[in-house]
């Protein structure tokens, strides 16, 4: 079966709640071969942008909503301990994201595959003060910090945490990547905040982190005075004979 035709067989008792049947799915698309990681990837990942967007059409209420983000979340704890797990890269990954259930269903999904990839990851979920986020990146200072999933009320937040990060210094190397939520919804908008990266899925964003060089720190000497413009003289008027 394709992962199209998948994706549909599953979408129709996800929608309507039905926790046995969206198991018995997965279940039967492992018996059959296909790898956690492509499950992950290619059918809860789509299954829950499909819900997401479904809510925000007013296509479905806010329990079914609710309903089929837990189901997703159950069968992806189930697939996770079943990624392929690849060898230490050395790099480590720093995860926040908004405090809604979808977005911590995402941001947790892309910390599991991540992790299956084989870097250190230190997931914080949503609701943790930009201060809080900041010293702990200061502390363990990862490649990346990974924002995703924000809302649309939280942007000026996130640029504002950007901006904390750069102006104290407080992890040189480090990029930052934005994915989900309203930045994949506003075109542009991650350079708005003054992200590094910006990825629309989990897998681009594996791709994109694993890709990156160190990031290259802005040199700001202190005490420089700024340069000043020369102003230009306007030209000598030269009487010429005749002119009075």
């Amino acid at each position: 079966m394709s992962m199209s035709n998948l994706l549909n067989q599953y979408l129709d008792p996800l929608l309507r709640g039905k926790r046995h049947d969206c198991r018995e799915i997965v279940k039967s698309a492992l018996r059959d071969g296909i790898e956690p990681r492509k499950l992950y990837q290619d059918l809860i990942w789509p299954a829950m942008e499909h819900v997401n967007q479904m809510y925000r059409d007013d296509r479905i209420n806010m329990a079914a909503e609710h309903m089929a983000t837990r189901i997703n979340r159950t069968v992806a704890d189930h697939l996770q301990s079943r990624l392929d797990r690849k060898p230490d890269l050395g790099r480590c990954i720093l995860i926040a994201c908004a405090a809604d259930e979808p977005e911590e269903l995402s941001a947790q999904m892309c910390a599991d595959l991540f992790e299956a990839d084989g870097w250190q990851v230190f997931f914080l979920g949503g609701g943790v003060p930009e201060d809080e986020v900041t010293t702990l990146a200061g502390q363990i200072q990862p490649d990346i910090l990974l924002i995703f999933g924000s809302r649309p009320t939280d942007a000026p937040g996130v640029r504002a945490l950007i901006d904390t990060v750069r102006e104290i210094n407080a992890c040189p190397k480090m990029n930052i990547m934005v994915s989900g939520g309203v930045f994949n919804r506003a075109a542009g908008l991650w350079k708005e905040v003054k992200a590094d990266l910006f990825a629309e899925t989990a897998g681009e964003a594996l791709e994109l982190a694993r890709a990156a060089e160190p990031r290259i720190p802005e040199v700001r000497v202190l005490g420089a005075p700024k340069k000043r413009r020369r102003r230009r003289r306007p030209p000598l008027l030269v009487q010429t004979e005749g002119e009075c």
